[in-house]
């Protein structure tokens, strides 16, 4: 981590679609549709077989701190 750097998991979810076998090979898609004001949102998206069986979101926030003097 870098000194100073404050971050922190604002919000996240994760939503099952189907059934899934955790032996098998997933694809994982990411994006995020905004970064600002030292806060990001991402999204993603579980595959398997071309199914698509779970999706997740987080929020996050990351930003350095400036040492009082």
């Amino acid at each position: 981590m870098t000194s100073g750097l404050q971050a922190a998991s604002i919000d996240h979810s994760m939503h099952f679609h189907r059934d899934f076998d955790l032996n098998k090979w997933m694809l994982y898609d990411m994006w995020s549709d905004t970064t600002s004001n030292a806060k990001g949102l991402n999204h993603g998206q579980f595959w398997q077989d071309g199914k698509l069986v779970a999706t997740v979101q987080q929020e996050g926030l990351m930003r350095l701190r400036v040492p009082k003097s």
